[in-house]
């Protein structure tokens, strides 16, 4: 596997965005070491709230959500999913698979020994998250999901598809616009800037490209079977679920009900719909915060 590394000057000055980088080595099956970004910011014996984004994002989208948390005492970590961000980027489009990116993310997780962890999940981040939360419900105290699925080959939305056949056939994939596009609000030129910052050109986007075809939307894609038996295991998980859909996501609409239709946890919970699109962390970063900071307490 050959493997790209965005150079560090890209991530120097961007607005909003004071947070040092920690670094984990990871190793895929086939011997190749990755790196792997993180922000871990606010006190070590804080409530460890867990951040993931999605496609194609990074933990820059949870900026605002990160400073929030930390200072009311939570530790809080935004993983960049490989590909994504400052962790590294393989450069073939095969190089990425759903299973691939769960076993990425399982190492990561369990070499930080986190437990007690208040996951917020959107997009992939609650693909690959609630596979974590499935993997290692005994370290998960609690689930707020947003805009995301755990898909078993059923099929997609409109939304999806469309998202999908653009992400297949433009011929460079603007990747600051279309997290502009999946916004309720118009971000600012240096917020677009932020985003486009970890891809210098279209070799880095490779994930960013494999992604949308990765979701498993038909029986023949990969993972359908490891999802399905996620969701056994969900539906056992009776610690507190949140779903915090926004009302602008096309892509998503409606996913919230199946959580709280097959989550034991999820019952007589305060459901949300917030206001926003399917980066709805641009459009409510207060309200997640405020959401996710009365879940803690209220166990606390």
């Amino acid at each position: 596997m050959q493997v790209l590394r965005t150079p560090d000057e890209r991530f120097d000055g961007l607005a909003d965005w004071p947070f040092a980088p920690h670094y984990a080595q990871i190793r895929d099956a086939d011997g190749t070491d990755l790196r792997l970004a993180y922000v871990d910011e606010g006190p070590r014996d804080g409530a460890v709230v867990l951040l993931m984004h999605g496609e194609p994002s990074w933990s820059y989208l949870y900026r605002r959500i990160i400073a929030a948390l930390a200072a009311k005492g939570h530790r809080v970590i935004a993983p960049d999913l490989i590909g994504f961000g400052r962790s590294d980027k393989p450069t073939l489009r095969t190089d990425y698979t759903y299973a691939r990116h769960v076993d990425w993310m399982s190492q990561w997780f369990t070499a930080l020994d986190l437990r007690d962890v208040t996951l917020f999940c959107q997009d992939w981040g609650g693909l690959i998250g609630l596979r974590l939360a499935a993997a290692f419900p005994e370290r998960f105290a609690g689930l707020v999901i947003a805009n995301t699925g755990l898909p078993t080959g059923s099929g997609m939305t409109d939304g999806f598809k469309a998202w999908l056949e653009f992400s297949q056939s433009v011929p460079e994939m603007p990747i600051g616009m279309i997290v502009n596009m999946g916004t309720g609000r118009d971000l600012t030129p240096e917020e677009v800037a932020a985003y486009d910052a970890p891809f210098p050109d279209e070799t880095y986007k490779e994930g960013a490209r494999q992604f949308p075809t990765l979701v498993p939307v038909t029986p023949e894609h990969g993972q359908v079977v490891e999802n399905k038996a996620a969701w056994e295991v969900l539906e056992r998980f009776d610690k507190p679920v949140i779903t915090a859909f926004s009302d602008g996501d096309a892509v998503s609409r409606g996913g919230d009900a199946i959580f709280q239709t097959r989550i034991p946890g999820a019952k007589g919970q305060p459901h949300v719909t917030t206001k926003g699109g399917h980066f709805l962390q641009e459009d409510c970063p207060d309200e997640i915060a405020a959401i996710l900071d009365t879940m803690i307490r209220e166990r606390t």
